[in-house]
């Protein structure tokens, strides 16, 4: 079964980190939940607008700023995914905080990175 990773602030522009990093966690034979402001596709993946609370996520990674962050605290205590990241400029210690209450794991790191030294 395929690792389910959920990356938010998805966007289908092609210099945007988020959008590089939906490319490859597909590339690599993630399965990919990517949630935008704008509906839109990278590729054959959909980008939704609403989140699933219904769906099994391993991973969260963030491409969103700390305020625009606020929308997903609730889903993300839901959905206990087992790790979220934290690429560089989205780090929250107040999100971080509420995670750590909640037992879930987080790092600050870039998820291209990650998955380039297969340490995703």
């Amino acid at each position: 079964m395929k690792r389910v990773v959920a990356v938010l602030g998805a966007s289908e522009n092609p210099n945007a980190y988020s959008h590089k990093a939906v490319k490859l966690l597909s590339q690599k034979g993630f399965e990919v939940f990517a949630v935008g402001k704008k509906s839109g596709k990278i590729d054959d993946i959909l980008i939704y607008t609403n989140i699933d609370y219904s769906m099994k996520i391993d991973t969260v990674t963030l491409y969103l700023s700390p305020e625009n962050q606020i929308h997903y605290y609730d889903w993300i205590q839901s959905i206990q995914p087992k790790k979220v990241i934290f690429n560089p400029g989205t780090e929250n210690p107040e999100l971080q905080s509420i995670l750590e209450k909640s037992h879930i794991n987080y790092e600050n790191a870039c998820s291209l990175v990650l998955l380039n030294l297969n340490q995703f």
